[in-house]
């Protein structure tokens, strides 16, 4: 059946580079609500069937910037025989656990639909990289492989180590297992080090990034599609919680592709040309983020080149 057609107002080069060969393919729109989310999603969902996993950052306790319940809910609710997904977390917060995660999603919001924690119990799952920067495979939450495909559903916002978050970076670290494979994503050993919240690895944490996302886009293979949602776009990551940094620009809108670098790297686009972006374009070069684009492009993960179609 054809996905039913949203008004599509135009499409422009946000760069304003010229470029040659192919494009990717980012719908966006500056309206942010259930609506929009669903219109943007029958854009790019025609590979996506049967057992569907909804990746999402459900946040730390009472964070004031996770993506609105009710949004996400509606959206669920339109997606037939699908689930949120998330793993546990490698440093002690509200999600370290898997009985402190359920209560998390709970005070959180996250209860219309199931949760599977899909590292409970620490099972984990090893899927290859292809050609890796460091990481020859990562240890996934053992149950990302019961779904036949995945929608990255993505608050795209600042990072203390990443310098955005963005689609990338929801599946690199949220889809690796909390106690296993978050260590070899952050490039440790079997010690996480006492200062582990001011630690940055930079450009090779970045790289490791890839190198995860990879293994999870390689495993669904055509059936992932991302989207990216700019709101309350704030310098701190959802992990950080009621201590996560009040936002100092304005909301965007909602990217989506079927490509995971074309959609990262429109958002981070919009940001680098909104007039009020000071505080997370001083976020993403402190810590030299862009090196997660480059790095996707180096490893063919995505497009780089991308035509933005904008749908009312």
């Amino acid at each position: 059946m054809a996905n039913p057609q949203a008004p599509v107002i135009g499409s422009k080069n946000v760069t304003g580079e010229n470029y040659t060969g192919t494009a990717a393919k980012v719908y966006f729109t500056k309206k942010i609500d259930s609506e929009h989310l669903i219109k943007l999603y029958q854009f790019i969902n025609e590979s996506i069937f049967g057992k569907v996993a909804i990746k999402l950052h459900t946040g730390e306790k009472n964070g004031p910037n996770i993506l609105p319940r009710d949004m996400v809910r509606d959206f669920q609710a339109q997606v037939p025989n699908s689930k949120i997904v998330e793993c546990n977390t490698l440093y002690e917060g509200d999600r370290y656990t898997t009985e402190g995660h359920r209560e998390t999603l709970k005070v959180n919001g996250w209860t219309f639909c199931d949760v599977d924690i899909m590292d409970e119990d620490e099972k984990v799952v090893d899927l290859p990289v292809r050609n890796p920067f460091h990481l020859k495979y990562v240890s996934m939450g053992a149950n990302i492989v019961n779904y036949d495909s995945m929608i990255v559903l993505t608050h795209y916002k600042g990072h203390a180590m990443g310098g955005f978050g963005g689609s990338m970076k929801n599946i690199a670290i949220g889809c690796a297992s909390g106690h296993l494979g978050k260590k070899q994503v952050h490039g440790l050993g079997y010690d996480v080090p006492e200062d582990f919240h001011d630690w940055v690895f930079k450009e090779p944490f970045m790289e490791l990034m890839a190198d995860s996302a990879q293994a999870t886009c390689n495993y669904f293979g055509k059936h992932i599609v991302f989207i990216n949602v700019m709101r309350r776009i704030s310098v701190s990551c959802d992990c950080e919680g009621v201590a996560a940094a009040e936002p100092t620009m304005a909301d965007i809108g909602i990217c989506a592709s079927t490509d995971i670098l074309a959609v990262d790297q429109a958002c981070t686009d919009m940001i680098y040309n909104a007039p009020d972006s000071h505080d997370m374009k001083e976020r993403i070069e402190s810590r030299l983020g862009l090196r997660q684009l480059s790095a996707m492009a180096e490893k063919g993960l995505g497009n780089p080149q991308y035509e933005l179609i904008e749908v009312e």
